[in-house]
């Protein structure tokens, strides 16, 4: 395919190298293409016109002749991209939600109609987390007929005394002052932010580490297509440990604005490259578990299970092995949603979540993923109660 990915950071950056690895032709957009370019490398020959995500117009020009117009760019910018394609005939593909109009509901599926009316596909949310995460927990789901609760952990760290962001600096501020998104009971709701401690076990060698529930988009999707009474989301690790600290510090505020010096611009390949030569960042990890509880039916007798999902991505050490310097959030993310264009869905109009992709291609994109040393593991439990603890 011929696709335009606006947005050349961190993660836009990498994507575009996979898809270009992939055979595609691929052109990038951004801003700052001078910056762009150090995220891509000067072997790199990938072209980088200047665009503003804010312009329209912009949009159209640079991405003219695209038949996939990626917006690896913030996802504020979703609904002003998601227009260009329409208007260049494109599918679209993005890696978050913004919740802007409803905070319940992705604000992409507004779009339904009109990309159907196209013959186009809009693919929403293909990151790690959401978009691995949504595939997991739609694979638990298939196995038991009835749920009663998903809950996504998430852990991220770097070891480094300095705040090093893994994501967008925008990105991780938005999250920092957003309210959490939960449903329980079969209700959406608010929730206070860095509310409902609790001690999770990762996978080794991550172990216990505290969890706070935190404003991440697979709430505002999974309730509407798969049928669930609870759900809620959780992050932890040093970084959301500072982000909570701030908070009840009082140093986290909309009204203030985003304070750089707590959320650095992400840093190119070679400025992680000299952190890490200066000892200022020594390592990084990103791990992220489902856990799926519900009943299957039997014969004879029910039986309450609970199924987990663990994935460990590469640590920042071990991308660094493969001659990548990138932070394990951006890896995750861009060979995911690398994952999903690979096995774009042809037969498909309108605006899909990751859960409402067909079996085959779920399957493939989890199967794809470990090829990229992603260790992805799933257990099953019996719970004798209703009240048993897995954890």
């Amino acid at each position: 395919m011929r696709i335009f990915v606006l947005g050349t950071g961190a993660t836009g950056s990498l994507l575009a190298q996979l898809l270009e690895r992939q055979g595609h032709t691929v052109w990038c957009g951004d801003r700052d293409p001078e910056r762009a370019r150090r995220f891509l490398g000067k072997k790199s020959l990938i072209p980088v016109a200047q665009v503003n995500a804010r312009n329209l117009r912009g949009i159209i020009r640079a991405a003219r002749n695209a038949q996939l117009i990626v917006n690896a760019s913030a996802s504020v910018f979703n609904q002003i991209v998601m227009r260009a394609a329409l208007h260049l005939r494109a599918h679209y593909l993005d890696l978050s939600s913004h919740l802007t109009q409803n905070p319940f509901k992705s604000e992409q599926f507004a779009y339904e109609k009109r990309f159907t009316e196209k013959n186009r596909l809009a693919l929403i949310n293909t990151g790690a987390a959401p978009g691995l995460t949504n595939l997991l927990v739609k694979r638990a789901a298939e196995s038991l007929d009835e749920i009663t609760s998903v809950r996504i952990r998430l852990y991220e760290s770097t070891e480094s005394d300095d705040p090093i962001s893994q994501w967008s600096p925008e990105v991780s501020f938005d999250e920092a002052i957003s309210s959490p998104r939960v449903y329980r009971n079969g209700r959406f709701r608010m929730e206070k932010r860095f509310a409902e401690l609790e001690k999770f076990r990762f996978p080794e060698p991550i172990g216990a580490a505290n969890v706070v529930l935190a404003a991440q988009d697979e709430v505002a999707t999974l309730p509407y297509f798969i049928p669930m009474s609870n759900m809620d989301v959780k992050i932890g690790g040093n970084e959301f440990d500072r982000l909570r600290r701030w908070y009840k510090q009082g140093k986290l505020s909309k009204s203030r604005g985003i304070p750089r010096q707590r959320f650095p611009q992400t840093s190119s390949p070679r400025a992680i490259a000299k952190l890490i030569r200066q000892g200022i960042l020594q390592n990084a990890r990103f791990a992220a578990a489902v856990l799926v509880e519900g009943v299957k039916i039997g014969k004879k007798e029910d039986q309450r299970l609970l199924i987990r999902s663990d994935c460990a991505f590469p640590t920042l050490y071990q991308i660094r092995q493969q001659g990548r310097f990138t932070t394990p959030v951006a890896y995750a993310t861009a060979h995911i949603s690398a994952l999903f264009i690979k096995n774009w869905p042809r037969d498909f109009t309108g605006v899909l979540a990751p859960e409402q992709l067909p079996v085959e291609t779920r399957r493939a994109i989890i199967a794809g993923i470990r090829k990229h040393s992603v260790r992805v593991t799933h257990r099953t439990t019996i719970l004798k109660t209703p009240d048993s603890d897995a954890e």
